[in-house]
């Protein structure tokens, strides 16, 4: 088939890869501009283009494309069989959904009505699912709505984080496309509408996300939004006025009752009360402007009045 790739990040990058290698001809890749990167925001090309560059493709990164006359015009010119967007950035304007005779053909890392939106790995992980998986789907102009094509399970290992899970999903999904897209071909595929009524919503990421509301949530619960949030937001709560940023946590068999927040130190352990009389570990932390400790070396360097509260 005819191709024009839509794609940014590194999660991409396998589905083109495994595109290329199947045989298809990718006439046109499209991806975000280049940005500046890290601490010294240097500007880099996405990985999406690092990866096209390497393998010979013409790649282009239009700011905008919805009223891109001139993008429109190419892609028009080029006339693909089908388009395939994964972790692209944008959203597809209606001109360009309608453009390819197979449609637009998206690659979303959940098992889709659950978890629309932009951060599907994170939200699944931290609202404790134990499965999760890839679904290709037809884009339309509702957020994640459109009609099913394919999906496959994977489960969601205990220990895992939303960064594990990023690349098994990146990896799990490229072989999904290919074989999306030769049972259009071949007619084996049929679009399944989604059942709108069981969609829950995963919205993009804020730093408030992070923030550790111990009246509200129980230790399973920030335990699991700790696995989702990594790397970004991560986890962080208040100590004295400063940020506390919680590095490693897990949950912690105690049954010692005490209010939320409420910090509680045995034996060099720092313990946390959480909602529902449940207890966090603090095995890793780092106060605002300091350097990251263990709880043995940062309750070594500070003195924890009795009943001391985070938050």
């Amino acid at each position: 088939m005819k191709l024009v790739f839509c794609g940014t990040p590194r999660f991409a990058v396998p589905t083109l890869e495994a595109l290329l290698a199947a045989g298809h001809e990718i006439a046109l890749v499209v991806s975000q501009p280049d940005r500046p990167v890290g601490r010294a925001q240097q500007v880099a090309a996405t990985p999406v283009k690092q990866t096209a560059d390497t393998k010979g493709l013409v790649v282009t990164q239009p700011e905008k494309i919805k009223n891109n006359v001139e993008f429109r015009a190419r892609l028009e010119t080029l006339a693909p069989d089908a388009i395939v967007v994964v972790a692209y950035g944008r959203i597809i304007p209606s001109w360009m959904l309608a453009l390819p005779r197979f449609g637009c053909i998206n690659l979303h890392a959940s098992l889709l009505p659950k978890y629309r939106g932009a951060a599907p790995i994170q939200w699944a992980v931290a609202m404790g699912e134990t499965v999760t998986g890839n679904s290709t789907m037809l884009l339309e102009e509702g957020l994640d709505t459109g009609p099913i094509l394919l999906q496959r399970q994977i489960a969601i290992e205990p220990q895992q984080t939303a960064a594990d899970l990023f690349d098994i999903l990146s990896v799990a999904g490229a072989p999904i496309v290919v074989e999306t897209l030769a049972g259009l071909v071949d007619g084996s595929i049929r679009p399944q509408q989604q059942d709108h009524s069981l969609a829950t919503l995963a919205p993009m990421l804020n730093r408030e996300d992070g923030r550790m509301d111990f009246a509200a949530h129980t230790a399973t619960d920030l335990w699991n939004r700790w696995r989702g949030f990594q790397p970004w937001p991560g986890a962080f709560t208040m100590l004295d006025g400063k940020k506390l940023i919680v590095h490693r946590v897990q949950v912690a068999e105690r049954t010692a009752t005490a209010m939320p927040g409420e910090v509680h130190v045995e034996s060099q352990r720092l313990l946390v009360a959480c909602a529902g009389n449940t207890w966090l570990e603090f095995l890793e932390l780092q106060l605002e402007g300091r350097k990251r400790l263990s709880a043995a070396e940062f309750l070594r360097g500070a003195a924890l009045p009795a009943a001391t509260r985070l938050g």
